[in-house]
């Protein structure tokens, strides 16, 4: 598959140059994780915040570091939106995260389902929002043209949960609360208290900021050096919502879209730094997309590649 509007050439030589520093780096373990390590600038120079090597256990509060480099600027009602530069390891040693900071009890949000050919063929994408939406990304993770794992929709069960140690179910109230639920939580059966609620999976956070044993070494079911595009979402302390999605920033926006960013645990510690308690990983790669409206009125788009069968999307209140 090759990126629409893209000039091939310069696919390929981003490829090559991606495979190059990938190669230089090295997959040497250090503390049960690939060699690696992250940085914000701050100060006029590069500061590494995150290495493998240190990689903490729980991240009981955010990065001061990285929390003064980002500014976040409003947008429509109940949210603001920032971006966030980092230096990593290999393809992801320039990365764009472009962050989306949504207060709950300002916006209503509600699932998405969207397949065609007996839900074999996903059918969803950021030009299927309507005008009065003011937010969409693709949610949790799928098969084929199908939503994997617990679906939930206007309280009604579209599909059982999913098997996995490492998944966990976001899920919105009935009085529009959102609630992070961990995999031995969700029902077995009916909806429980969601309105609306999907499954995903792995965990990047839990508890009060935990890291997953899953995420610290390797062997236990989370592949911890494969590098992607990334989305995740997660809860802050105060109970706002964070989406942050991941892209390439080392050519410029016309290949910001290509598959190349962290890798989960790296994944886990951003999203640990901006302060979150509970996060999940979204279907990334060229799924990953993402579209809010600012606060001028005009919609800003984080384009995927491809379609999805599912989409969380949020309207004012």
């Amino acid at each position: 598959m090759h990126a629409r509007g893209l000039n091939p050439i310069l696919v390929r030589a981003a490829l090559v140059v991606a495979c190059v520093l990938g190669a230089a780096a090295g997959a040497s373990p250090a503390a049960g994780l690939p060699e690696s390590e992250l940085q914000v600038f701050a100060g006029g120079k590069w500061v590494t915040w995150w290495a493998s090597a240190r990689a903490p256990s729980s991240w009981p509060a955010p990065d001061p570091t990285v929390l003064r480099a980002i500014a976040w600027r409003p947008a429509a009602s109940g949210m603001e939106w920032a971006e966030l530069e980092l230096g990593g390891t290999g393809e992801a040693w320039r990365l764009q995260v472009v962050l989306a900071r949504l207060d709950p009890s300002r916006l209503r949000m509600e699932l998405v389902e969207a397949s065609s050919e007996a839900g074999t063929l996903a059918e969803w994408s950021l030009d299927a929002l309507r005008a009065n939406a003011v937010l969409g990304v693709n949610a949790g993770q799928f098969t084929g043209g199908q939503p994997w794992g617990w679906l939930v929709r206007r309280g009604q069960v579209e599909q059982p949960p999913g098997p996995g140690r490492v998944s966990m179910a976001f899920c919105v109230l009935p009085d529009g609360r959102v609630r992070f639920v961990p995999v031995t939580e969700i029902p077995s059966s009916g909806s429980g208290p969601a309105a609306e609620a999907f499954q995903s999976y792995p965990v990047l956070l839990w508890g009060d900021g935990e890291v997953p044993e899953q995420l610290t070494r390797a062997g236990l079911g989370v592949d911890l050096t494969h590098r992607d595009a990334r989305l995740s979402v997660g809860e802050l302390r105060d109970g706002r919502i964070v989406l942050a999605l991941t892209r390439f920033a080392a050519a410029g926006d016309a290949l910001g879209s290509l598959p190349f960013g962290p890798t989960v645990p790296e994944m886990a510690a951003i999203l640990g730094a901006i302060g979150c308690r509970h996060a999940m990983m979204l279907d990334g790669g060229i799924s990953a997309q993402l579209a809010l409206t600012d606060a001028s009125g005009a919609r800003r788009a984080w384009r995927g590649w491809r379609k999805v069968p599912l989409a969380l999307v949020a309207y004012p209140r």
